[in-house]
Order: C-alpha cells, then structure tokens, then sequence
C-alpha cells in the first residue's frame, strides 16, 4: 500500500516538473531555427533600421537568422496580432512601439489585449521630437507659440503622420497641458507633411527627431524646442519643451516583445543578447546617429515602461477625441 501512496506521489511531482524541464530544454537548444521579428511598419523608417540594426546583432550572437518582416497596417495592428497568434516558442518576435500603447485606447475593439498578450523582452532606443514650425511663421520659442496660438484660436494647423501616431499624440499633449487650439491636419505619413510644412499650408509639427533635424539644420523649418526631458544632443542649441511647461514629455521607443506564454528562460536569453547589443560602442555610435538614447533594463523594466506609456496616452487619446484614421 505504503510503496503503491509512494508511486503515485512520486508521478506526481514528476509530472509537476516536467513543464520545468522542458522548458530548461528550450532554452538550451534555444535558438535553433531562424527568428521572426515583425515590425507594423513599411521599410525604411527608423523602426525599420532599429530592427535591421538589432536583427543584425542578435543574429551574430545567437547563431540563426533573425528575419526583420515588414506587415504595415492597421496602425500597426496587424503586426501585433500576428505576434499574439504565434507560437510562444521565442521564434516570432514583435517590434514594440509607441503605438502600441496608443492603439488600446485609440481603437474602441481589437483582437487582443495588447498588454496581456505580450510579453517584454526589452527596451531598445528612445528619442525625443522636435517641434517645428514654418519659418515664416513669427515664432521663434515656445513661449512665442502658446501666446500666437491664444491671440489666434483656431488658425494655427498641427500637422502629423496620421490620426493617433505619436507625432499627434505630442502635440495633442501639448495643447492639453497648455489649454491651446490648433487645427489638427493628419497626413499619411510624415514626408508629405513635412512637404506641406515647408510650403507654408500648415504651421506646426511635432516632427520625429531623426526626420526633421536635417530640415531644420537646413534652415528649412525652424525648430522651436525637443520634447524630451533633457535636451538633445542631435540639436544641442534647441531647449525642452518641458523648460516651459513642467511635466511635458513625449518620445518615440521600440522595444522587442514575444507571446505571452514564452518561456522566461527565453525571454532571459533574448534579453541578456539586447542588453548586450546596447553596450556596444558602436552600435552605441550608430543609434546616437539617430538621435536616440538606449533603454537597457531588465523585461520587468520594459513592462513598467509600456503600462505607464499606455496609460499616459489612453489619457490624452480620450482628451483628444481622437478616432483611428
């Protein structure tokens, strides 16, 4: 009876550390075939080159192929759902953005809950916006701006990249916390916003630091201020927003997510390669050329970054009014 009760206890705990095992054994093996990292948007962008920069380093420390796949759409949900319905197995990664935590509050039914349903790997790079105005504009400082903007409700234009794109978020931020009305005009896209700005058809942008400091070194755009909370080194001479109006900040970040149910033995691995590749001096050199500065950190890290971000901007969303595009 007694070795029969011993039997069964002994299944028991076998049974209870068998997903251990196998999962010490993915990761072990781990990888062994290519990985998939999907970005939501088109090439050629700068989250296509943070992800062909750390596709590139992972794929040198890891030993496989690791495979950057554009699937734009959606405002970057498609990509999204594509990561939650993959197998968590650490082989299909997702390329987390701002958007991402703009779009749980932005679309009113998605098919996943995008907190939930990904797991953070790691934070990769942050850089801040730069606010820019048409150069013909008389407004050289932002305190210019808020008080051209309240002598003329209504007639200033904000330009952005699309409805609910962090470039409109910023500026919807601001004039949140500045109480200021600016006619939002979105755009599919930055470039032909950017295009339009210079014409003078619209006024003002909170443009991407890595887009718009070439127009405004240029002398194309005048550059009022960085979203940032400190100044950037891409533009040095320009202040912070926040220098005006405490508590403003806004930055543009990727990270690396996988599924929910991947193995923390391989969310560990993946992250440990991250942190590396953000160590090293010249890919340091090479994410400082576009005017980013690295987020390392531990997954927990990560995550507390993309809760607060969600938050944060589920706020200004709802004072925004705003709808996808």
């Amino acid at each position: 009876m007694k070795s029969t009760r011993r039997a069964a206890l002994a299944a028991a705990a076998a049974a209870l550390a068998m997903p251990s095992l196998m999962r010490t054994a993915w990761a072990e093996t781990y990888p062994s075939r290519p990985i998939r990292l999907i970005i939501g948007y088109a090439p050629g962008g700068s989250a296509d080159i943070t992800a062909r920069l750390t596709a590139q380093w992972l794929q040198e420390k890891l030993g496989q192929p690791v495979v950057v796949e554009s699937r734009p759409g959606a405002a970057t949900n498609l990509a999204t759902e594509a990561v939650v319905n993959a197998a968590p197995d650490g082989y299909t990664l997702l390329l987390v953005a701002p958007a991402n935590a703009i779009n749980t509050t932005l679309f009113a039914k998605l098919n996943f809950d995008f907190l939930r349903d990904i797991a953070p790997v790691a934070g990769i790079i942050r850089f801040p916006n730069v606010v820019v105005v048409n150069k013909d504009l008389p407004i050289t400082t932002i305190p210019e701006l808020i008080a051209y903007a309240k002598a003329n409700p209504g007639k200033l234009n904000m330009a952005s990249s699309g409805n609910g794109s962090t470039i409109h978020m910023s500026g919807e931020l601001f004039k949140m916390l500045t109480g200021i009305d600016m006619v939002h005009v979105p755009y599919r896209g930055a470039a032909p916003a950017i295009t339009d700005m210079i014409a003078g058809h619209v006024h003002v942008m909170f443009d991407n630091i890595p887009t718009a400091a070439e127009q405004v070194k240029a002398g194309s755009l005048r550059g009022l201020a960085v979203t940032s909370e400190q100044r950037s080194e891409t533009l040095p001479e320009l202040p912070t927003v926040a220098s005006t109006i405490p508590g403003y900040e806004a930055s543009a970040w990727y990270g690396i997510g996988a599924p929910k149910a991947t193995p923390r033995e391989i969310i560990d691995i993946l992250n440990k390669s991250v942190n590396e590749f953000l160590a090293d001096a010249a890919a340091q050199k090479r994410l400082k050329d576009l005017g980013a500065s690295t987020i390392p950190g531990t997954p927990q890290d990560f995550g507390k970054l993309l809760a607060d971000e969600t938050e944060k901007w589920g706020k200004v969303v709802k004072f925004a009014g705003a709808k996808p595009g």
